[in-house]
């Protein structure tokens, strides 16, 4: 099972990522916007997606690794059951909710290899 220890090594690959704290639980955010946050009821991890279509498609596509809550619904984003989510599958997450909040400059250097 990924851990946030897991979590921070693949954000670390990522230009101008940064540790930080939401509602009282770790998180990661890009140029002081939220990408990620760990979420201790159930154990999951909040993440950011591209829209709420994109979050949905997951929901529907694996129910068993991803979820919302009604506070959640409406919102750009996805909880993720860390026992049920792949670690590729956490690597892609991260990755895309950094390519959303990051500077498109940064995007384009880091797809560049730069």
């Amino acid at each position: 099972m990924p851990t946030w220890d897991d979590v921070r090594a693949i954000a670390a690959r990522l230009p101008g990522c940064e540790e930080s704290t939401s509602y009282g639980t770790p998180s990661l955010k890009v140029r002081g916007k939220f990408m990620c946050r760990m979420r201790t009821d159930p154990d999951a991890l909040v993440v950011r997606c591209v829209d709420v279509a994109d979050a949905d498609a997951l929901k529907l596509g694996s129910p068993d690794v991803f979820f919302s809550t009604p506070h959640y619904d409406g919102w750009p984003g996805i909880l993720v059951r860390l026992d049920a989510v792949s670690p590729e599958q956490l690597a892609e997450l991260i990755e895309d909710a950094w390519r959303i909040q990051a500077a498109k400059r940064v995007v384009a250097a880091y797809d560049r290899g730069g």
